[in-house]
């Protein structure tokens, strides 16, 4: 494990403990911030691998915390299936010897989210339209994830289009997280790159992942959230264009 891992233990926990802090003030967040931050240190391949438990286990809690996910999964489900079928397509740009492009791909994904996120630009989409709109926004999704372990866009602004209630909204992600994270392990696995020992270190990755929400979900009552979310899309941001640039030429 020493040799999947280069970075210090303590470096890994700091990364989950910030991306759990986040997901626990805004309720989404972890995988983007994870991903964005081990990617910096460590190929994407590497840092999906260690993403799979508390991605996981988190996004089932979020899942079932709503009320509504037999409606949702009724609603949603061609996005799920979409999203599975982008994961197979793309599955092979989890190759380790595509790392560099898989990077710049991920810090584009993230410019990208960031953006929109800053842009706090609102869209509606007419329930006529989702049960076309829905695959390829899934599909779309999926080979996104599976390029750069990031399944935030377009999934979660399509979402937000969607007219849902708070907590449709956040039981929504949770449904939609919780399928691309198992996508993405099943990828994983078939190409041997969720081995017993990988398993471990993303299973020792979960108790600061899980603080970190405790932590968030305490300090969601004390700060705006609408100032919390202006830093995380400016970090995202910022962070975006670094790997962007790095990996780019």
């Amino acid at each position: 494990m020493s040799d999947f891992i280069s970075p210090s233990s303590l470096i890994i926990a700091a990364i989950f403990l910030l991306a759990g802090f986040v997901k626990g003030v805004i309720g989404l967040g972890l995988p983007t911030v994870a991903i964005g931050l081990l990617g910096l240190v460590m190929t994407p391949v590497q840092a999906v691998s260690l993403l799979v438990v508390p991605s996981l286990v988190t996004n089932v809690w979020q899942l079932l915390a709503g009320p509504r996910f037999l409606p949702l999964l009724r609603r949603l489900g061609g996005m799920l299936a979409g999203l599975c079928v982008g994961i197979g397509i793309s599955a092979a740009a989890l190759d380790p010897d595509t790392s560099g492009r898989n990077s710049m791909l991920l810090g584009i994904a993230l410019i990208g989210y960031a953006l929109f996120g800053l842009s706090k630009k609102k869209f509606s989409v007419p329930k006529r339209l989702e049960w076309w709109l829905s695959p390829v926004v899934g599909g779309v999704t999926g080979v996104i994830a599976a390029s750069t372990g990031v399944f935030v866009i377009p999934a979660v602004p399509y979402l937000q289009a969607l007219d849902l209630d708070k907590e449709e909204l956040v039981q929504a992600m949770g449904l939609s997280f919780t399928v691309s994270t198992v996508g993405l392990a099943a990828v994983l696995m078939v190409q041997g790159s969720f081995h017993l020992s990988v398993a471990g270190a993303s299973l020792a990755s979960l108790a600061p992942a899980l603080l970190g929400m405790v932590v968030g979900q305490g300090v969601r009552a004390r700060v705006r959230a609408d100032t919390f979310r202006l830093f995380f899309f400016v970090g995202l941001l910022m962070l975006g264009v670094h790997l962007a640039w790095r990996f780019g030429g």
